[in-house]
């Protein structure tokens, strides 16, 4: 509705976050990555492929969970709001969690989740050749951990 009234030409273009390889080198201004990189087991190759497809002086916008989330355990916090400490991070759905709630997961089709340490998450963007010159906390409305702590983090990176 808003490209309709504002005359914007969009092109949208599905396909897996870690192969950008349909754009061309230094094709966008801009990258804004929401909240995503917990559904990608091994996040580094995001990070190169933002890098390559932006233009010089463009920005990365990127938002994640705090790796701190995926040390509880979301069934005993949604079922009894119990904030029992069970997992590590890096976290893998496919590596920790126990065989029939994996199970119930896929039978659902449900998506597949992996924490990233912040190593992952901010050292990952640097190592790529990002610098970062933008960091913001917020607090996610439904999230277990919001009445203590910013859950969300989100970083500005720039190709200079």
């Amino acid at each position: 509705m808003v490209a309709k009234r504002d005359n914007l030409n969009i092109r949208t273009q599905q396909g897996d976050m870690r192969d950008l390889s349909a754009f061309h080198d230094n094709e966008f201004d801009l990258i804004y990555h929401p909240m995503s990189n917990c559904f990608v087991d091994d996040i580094s190759r995001i990070w190169e492929e933002c890098y390559r497809v932006l233009k010089r002086g463009g920005a990365l916008l990127s938002g994640f969970w705090n790796p701190i989330n995926y040390i509880f355990d979301m069934d005993e916090w949604y079922n009894n709001k119990n904030l029992i400490i069970r997992y590590s991070v890096p976290y893998s759905d496919l590596l920790q969690l126990p065989e029939d709630k994996l199970a119930e997961i896929v039978k659902n089709e449900e998506p597949l989740e992996f924490g990233h340490s912040l190593e992952e998450q901010i050292g990952g963007q640097i190592k790529a050749g990002f610098v970062i010159n933008g960091f913001y906390e917020d607090r996610f409305a439904d999230d277990l951990l919001t009445q203590y702590m910013d859950t969300v983090i989100v970083t500005k990176a720039v190709k200079l």
